[in-house]
C-alpha cells in the first residue's frame, strides 16, 4: 500500500503555477464529506486533535475518550475504516488536553494532561505496537494544562503548557533523546498564559509560543526562544481586545508567524494576523467570520501556501466551518456551518494533496459527541490556472542527492517538506541548477516548493 501511494504521488505533473485566487464555480463543487463513519469513537472525544502521517498519509486522530474511562485514544483512518492505533485508553488514568504530532519516521507521539499523575504533562509515543512513554513519567514539576506539542526540524519533540508551579506562567520543554528539558527559562511570560500554541519557524528552527497573556489584559502576546532567553515578537498584547483559542502557524510563503484567535475586540469574532517583521498586522479584515467563533484552528495549504481557518461557529448555531484567505479577502470554503451539529474541539489539518480535513466532537444527537472527521471533497482542491512547468527534479527517486532545475533563474525560496507539512530544508536560491545532499533524509515522500515574487513551483521526490 506504501509503494502504491508513493507511486501515485509521482504521477501528479511538477508544475510553476501563478499565484491566483482561487475561485468557487458552482456550490456541488464544494462539498464537506464525512471521512469515514461519523461519531466513529466509542464514546464521548474531548480534545480532538488531528495529524497526517508522513508515513503512509493516513489522518489520526487523538483524543479523551469517555467509551474508555476518559484516557486517550488514537485512531487513524485506513482508507476504509477508522481503526485503533494500539490499545484504546492507552494512558495510566484519564487524559486532558491531548495533542497529537508525527517524527519524521512516522511514529505518533501524545501529549497530554496525565491525571493519574498529579495532573503533569506526559507524553506517549507508538512504536508500533504499543505506547510507550518519552523520557519520564509526569515529567513536568507541577500541574501543566493548555499543552502544545510540536517537533522541531532536527526531530526533537517539544511541548509549552501553562505552569501551575511557576504562577501558571508559560513553559517550554523537550526530549534530549534521554530527559525532558527546559528551553530556556520556566515561567517566562510575564503572567497567566492559557490556550497555549507552539510552532517553529522555518529559517531557523527556533520555538514560537502564542497564547493569550494575563498580563497584558488577556491580549494576544506571541514569544520566541532566540537561543538564549525568551523575547517577545512585536509588541506583547497586540491583539485589539482580549483574545481566546489562540492558534499559531507559520506562512510556508513568508516565513512570518500568524496568528489566529477568537477576538473580543470585534465580538468574539474570527481575527488572523501576521507579524510583517517589524508589527502585527491584520489579515484581511478583524472580526471576518459571520458570529462568534470558537476552537479556532490556523493551517497553511500545502498547494498554494494560503492560511485556513477552522472554528466552531455561533453565527452557525456553533457547527464547523472553515474559511481561507484568498489574497483579498476571507471567504468560506464551501457553506458557512457545514457539519450537521455544533461541532467543539475543531483541528484543521492537511493530507497531502493539500486537502483540508478537519476533526471535531460531533453534537449531532445519534453521535453523542462522539468524534467526527469531515474533509472538503472540492473538484477544485489543489487546482490553479496553471503556467508550462519549468521546474524539473531529478534523479527520482534517489538515495544521496536530488537536482533541481529551473529554466529561467530568478531569487526564490527553496522549501523542502514532508507529508506532515514540516520543513525540513529553507534557504533562497538564484542559480538555474541546485544539488541538494539528502542523504540524512529518512525514506519516503517530499514536496518541493520554490517561491518567487510572482510564482509558486512545486514538486515531489522520493528518497529510498
Amino acid at each position: 500500500m506504501k509503494k502504491l501511494f508513493e507511486f501515485l504521488l509521482l504521477l501528479f505533473p511538477v508544475l510553476v503555477c501563478a499565484q491566483q485566487v482561487l475561485a468557487q464555480s458552482s456550490p456541488l463543487d464544494y462539498a464537506w464529506k464525512y471521512v469515514g463513519n461519523a461519531g466513529f469513537s466509542a464514546g464521548e472525544a474531548d480534545y480532538t486533535s488531528l495529524a497526517f502521517s508522513p508515513s503512509d498519509g493516513y489522518p489520526y486522530v487523538a483524543f479523551q475518550d469517555y467509551g474508555n474511562f476518559g484516557k486517550a485514544t488514537v485512531m487513524k483512518f485506513d482508507g476504509s475504516n477508522w481503526m485503533k492505533v494500539g490499545n484504546a485508553g492507552f494512558s495510566a488514568g484519564s487524559s486532558q488536553y491531548i495533542r497529537i504530532a508525527f517524527n519524521l519516521s512516522g511514529e505518533p507521539y501524545v501529549a497530554y494532561e496525565d491525571v493519574a499523575n498529579s495532573f503533569k504533562t506526559s507524553v506517549k509515543k507508538f512504536n508500533g505496537t504499543n505506547w510507550v512513554y518519552v523520557g519520564s513519567i509526569g515529567f513536568s514539576t507541577a500541574v501543566a494544562d493548555f499543552i502544545s506539542l510540536c517537533f522541531n526540524q532536527f526531530d526533537e519533540p517539544y511541548v509549552a503548557y501553562r505552569d501551575r508551579g511557576n504562577s501558571a506562567k508559560a513553559t517550554v520543554m523537550k526530549f534530549d533523546g534521554t530527559n525532558w528539558v527546559n528551553v530556556g527559562k520556566v515561567g517566562f511570560s510575564a503572567d497567566t498564559a492559557v490556550g497555549i500554541s507552539l510552532a517553529f519557524d522555518p529559517y531557523y528552527s527556533l520555538p514560537y509560543v502564542a497564547y493569550t497573556d494575563y498580563g497584558n489584559s488577556q491580549k494576544a502576546t506571541v514569544m520566541k526562544f532566540d537561543g538564549n532567553n525568551w523575547v517577545n515578537v512585536g509588541n506583547a498584547g497586540f491583539s485589539e481586545g482580549y483574545a481566546n483559542f489562540v492558534s499559531l502557524a507559520f506562512s510556508p510563503i513568508d516565513g512570518q508567524p500568524y496568528v489566529a484567535y477568537s477576538d473580543g475586540g470585534n465580538s468574539e469574532r474570527a481575527t488572523v494576523m501576521k507579524f510583517d517583521g517589524t508589527n502585527w498586522v491584520n489579515l484581511g479584515n478583524a472580526g471576518f467570520s459571520l458570529g462568534e467563533s470558537r476552537f479556532t484552528s490556523l493551517a497553511f495549504s500545502p498547494v498554494d501556501g494560503a492560511p485556513n481557518l477552522a472554528f466552531s461557529s455561533e453565527g452557525n448555531y456553533g457547527q464547523a466551518s472553515v474559511m481561507k484567505f484568498n489574497g483579498i479577502a476571507w471567504v468560506y470554503i464551501g457553506n458557512a456551518g457545514f457539519s450537521t451539529a455544533r461541532a467543539n474541539y475543531t483541528s484543521l489539518a492537511f493530507s497531502p494533496s493539500g486537502r483540508p480535513y478537519v476533526a471535531y466532537q460531533d453534537y449531532e444527537n445519534s453521535y453523542s459527541c462522539k468524534a467526527s472527521v469531515m474533509k472538503d471533497d472540492s473538484v477544485l482542491v489543489g487546482i490553479n490556472d496553471q503556467q508550462e512547468s519549468r521546474l524539473s527534479l531529478y534523479p527520482n527517486p534517489t538515495s544521496e542527492y536530488v537536482t533541481i532545475r529551473i529554466s529561467a533563474p530568478v531569487t526564490s525560496l527553496l522549501t523542502i517538506s514532508n507529508l506532515s507539512g514540516r520543513h525540513l530544508i529553507t534557504r533562497p536560491i538564484t542559480e538555474p541548477k541546485t544539488q541538494l545532499d539528502v542523504t540524512n533524509l529518512p525514506s519516503g515522500v517530499y514536496f518541493v516548493r520554490l517561491t518567487s515574487e510572482k510564482t509558486v513551483g512545486t514538486g515531489k521526490f522520493i528518497k529510498q
